[in-house]
């Protein structure tokens, strides 16, 4: 009897363990949370928004991604960025320097990509073997020599962000070659895109041109800029080719944000599959790619005229409102 007793045991206990190992959940490939933070809503910040989106999914990398936008708030960055290591995200990604300075500062320990950083240097964004990223530093002298090319402007005006690192490395990298061009640099500061207008206002009738650089907060500001131009006949060149249309800007050479988003996308693909940030270090967009947009209704408005090899390389040619390359 005893027998039996033990005998019947060993199979409960069998029939027990084999349920057991079966009710394990089947676990399948890991969903990676990429964590997007936006410094606010403009065509070049949301175009790299997009281009991220659109290329993760040609990737075969399980992901979910959370996009979050600080409306140009410094302290919303910040809360973005807490909000990203409460939730334990596997990639922490900042489009413009003050969300990728909030998530560098509150996620140490978190693989980070950051896109559309002017000088990732200057912002700090260096010391840790977590973080990569694409800068967009853009050639500002090439930029003041077409001015000078087009207008024969002697004095260029500048608004410029005082509380953003991006806008002050610009205002300053302007400023050296204005210098070493021998033209006069007018500059005056703003904290929030709702300065931009008094801001450009104050100095308009002290310069024979205006210059916009990829200083998010005047970008997203730009129409308001454009028109104060216009109004004063002072021709305004900006450095974002994206943010240029329906506006009054006379001349924009920038880089395509969408495919600048495309390249983080990369980036953050990378990362994921085991390759270290700093073998990737900071990615350079191409000066090549850079895109010329030229506004001849604008030009009309102003007495000036385009060359027309200035025409023939450009990507973009308004006309009549309407693109016509």
């Amino acid at each position: 009897m005893k027998k039996l007793l033990t005998i019947a045991l060993l199979i409960l206990l069998t029939v027990s363990t084999i349920f057991a190992s079966g009710a394990k959940e089947e676990t399948g490939p890991k969903t990676y949370k990429i964590g997007v933070s936006k410094l606010l809503t403009h065509p070049a910040l949301d175009a790299i928004a997009q281009g991220i989106s659109d290329y993760m999914a040609t990737t075969d990398i399980p992901y979910e991604i959370k996009e979050e936008n600080a409306n140009g708030d410094i302290s919303t960055c910040a809360s973005i960025a807490a909000l990203f290591k409460e939730e334990k995200v596997d990639v922490a990604v900042g489009i413009a320097t003050p969300t990728a300075q909030a998530i560098f500062n509150a996620l140490p320990n978190t693989l980070q990509v950051y896109s559309s950083v002017t000088d990732p240097v200057s912002a700090g964004l260096t010391g840790n073997d977590l973080v990569c990223g694409v800068s967009d530093m853009v050639p500002v002298a090439t930029h003041l020599e077409l001015i000078e090319k087009l207008t024969g402007a002697k004095t260029v005006g500048m608004v410029y962000t005082s509380s953003e690192a991006n806008g002050i490395s610009l205002m300053e990298a302007m400023k050296a070659a204005a210098e070493a061009a021998g033209v006069k640099l007018i500059t005056v500061a703003v904290a929030n895109s709702a300065e931009v207008r008094v801001a450009a206002q104050s100095i308009i009738d002290r310069v024979d041109a205006m210059y916009v650089a990829t200083d998010n907060t005047v970008i997203s500001a730009i129409t308001a800029l454009s028109d104060v131009c216009i109004a004063a006949k002072v021709p305004l060149f900006s450095a974002d080719t994206t943010s240029s249309f329906d506006t009054d800007v006379l001349l924009a050479g920038g880089f395509d944000y969408y495919k600048s988003g495309l390249l983080t996308g990369q980036l953050i693909e990378k990362v994921i599959k085991g390759t270290k940030p700093t073998e990737i270090g900071m990615t350079l967009l191409d000066e090549a790619s850079l895109e010329l947009y030229i506004n001849l209704d604008v030009a009309d408005k102003l007495g000036i005229t385009i060359p027309e090899d200035m025409k023939a390389n450009a990507a973009y040619l308004i006309k009549d409102g309407k693109n016509i390359k």
